[in-house]
């Protein structure tokens, strides 16, 4: 019997062989063909995108085949391209959507089945949930079409396309791409083996400014690494970047839509603190005003500047499958998770590790001051604020157990202080009286789950950290 194919946060995700194989994928890519033609978006055709993990490109040629084989037109990238880059060809195709065959930050041996919609952000709820009926009913009744692909692209079902043309002129209009080549920072930027490299060397060449490239080939077994920007998976960044005397160190993750900041010590900064800062460049530097669309896992930071420029603050539960469409209701400003994707209004609904990178630059630049100086001037705004992560993986039939510890629990104190607010929309946080957080949830992707902490000193954040896991059970 087929175990149902489902979509967490952000997509579809198996072991490469296991789960994820040819037919599974046919299978999602039918469903989504069936999709186009109940949305009515059929004519307008679809992007297949893929990154640089094992066989990707193959299987994104087998949903090409599918695809064309419905009658929808397929626009397939000529070469492995970031996930941002592919959604922003939905719009430069004026098409229905896009799949993109990636499996982001998870380990080697996974891979995945993106879908983005015909606004070019991650697929709302609602979208999935009738992707999963399709797929449902084409594993039920096994119809798939498929034609060859020699045949698709011969017949003009299937065109080739180089997406990143398009989007780098596009960046040009949202970052003043002369004065970051020519400011004469040094660097350093670890791309995780992932389909990000070569990108912030091809658009910083040419000046005064130096860019190190490590971890930049392809190698789809990850090694030593997984490929999620994260401190304890950026550790020859960090030493890079103080070795060189580097005045910033920037990691993109496997499809490269996220981002992770080293700062001129080879201090990791916590992806808290860095949307706090990408939140405050546009509202000061850039001067720009609009909503703040956060997640629950994010920081309290953003209600502070919320307050301090007087614009609103919306949460959502953990994926950009809630954050892009409050962005496009709101026409917000800026929308972000802790896993360190951003997006910005002007762009699309969607995160971009790469203009993410560039706009920390040029607030760098424009403030003319060093990372670790930003978070002091962050700091002068809005108060010292901590946070930590821990990743904790456990047995799947252990699930119903650690989620009945956690229903149960109900603290009136945590670490001594008095717990306010009980929320339960995604996962189980506790907002306590003075405002430090603390939230277990489990993910949406992977076996584990995730303790996440905010505080004001890294001392009460392993403390908050630690009362998570006995509440776990762990």
């Amino acid at each position: 019997m087929s175990i149902p194919i489902k979509f967490g946060t952000d997509g579809w995700r198996g072991v490469i062989a296991e789960d994820f194989t040819f037919e599974n994928v046919r299978i999602c890519a039918q469903g989504a063909a069936d999709y186009l033609k109940d949305a009515g978006l059929a004519h307008r055709g679809l992007v297949v995108g893929y990154d640089t993990r094992f066989a990707s490109e193959d299987f994104a040629a087998a949903v090409a085949e599918v695809t064309a084989a419905n009658g929808i037109k397929v626009y397939l990238c000529q070469q492995a391209a970031p996930t941002p880059i592919v959604s922003y060809a939905i719009l430069m195709q004026k098409a229905g959507g896009a799949v993109i065959i990636t499996a982001s930050h998870n380990p080697g041996s996974w891979n995945g089945f993106k879908y983005k919609g015909e606004q070019a952000s991650s697929a709302s709820p609602e979208v999935l949930a009738q992707l999963e009926k399709h797929i449902a009913r084409t594993q039920a009744h096994g119809k798939v079409m498929r034609t060859p692909l020699d045949q698709g692209l011969k017949d003009g079902m299937i065109e080739r396309i180089d997406p990143s043309l398009s989007y780098l002129h596009h960046i040009g209009e949202l970052v003043d791409l002369e004065r970051l080549r020519n400011s004469g920072l040094k660097v350093v930027v670890d791309s995780m083996y992932g389909v990000g490299a070569g990108y912030f060397h091809t658009i910083l060449s040419g000046g005064t400014t130096e860019v190190i490239e490590i971890h930049a080939e392809r190698n789809p077994l990850f090694p030593g690494i997984q490929p999620e920007p994260i401190a304890s998976n950026l550790v020859e960044l960090c030493a890079t970047v103080k070795e060189c005397g580097a005045s910033v160190g920037l990691a993109t993750d496997g499809d490269a839509d996220r981002i992770g900041i080293v700062d001129e010590k080879g201090n990791f900064l916590t992806t808290l603190q860095v949307f706090a800062l990408l939140t405050l460049y546009l509202l000061e530097v850039r001067g720009q005003r609009g909503a703040i669309i956060k997640t629950i896992t994010s920081s309290a930071m953003l209600y502070r500047l919320g307050e301090i420029y007087g614009v609103p603050v919306y949460e959502t539960p953990v994926g950009f499958k809630y954050v892009a469409p409050k962005m496009i209701a709101e026409d917000a400003l800026i929308g972000g998770e802790e896993s360190g994707g951003f997006a910005f209004r002007g762009h699309i609904p969607e995160r971009d590790g790469i203009l993410s990178g560039l706009f920390f630059l040029d607030l760098m630049i424009k403030q003319q001051k060093s990372p670790s100086q930003l978070v002091d001037y962050l700091y002068s705004k809005v108060g010292p604020h901590h946070y930590d992560r821990v990743d904790i993986e456990f047995p799947s039939a252990e699930r119903q157990a650690i989620n009945d510890r956690l229903s149960t629990a109900t603290p009136s104190y945590i670490d001594n202080t008095e717990v306010e607010e009980v929320n339960t929309d995604d996962g189980f946080r506790f907002l306590l009286a003075d405002h430090s957080w603390l939230l277990i949830r489990f993910s949406g992707t992977e076996p584990l789950f995730r303790i996440y902490a905010e505080s004001d000193s890294p001392q009460r954040v392993k403390r908050l950290l630690s009362e998570g896991r006995k509440m776990a059970g762990f």
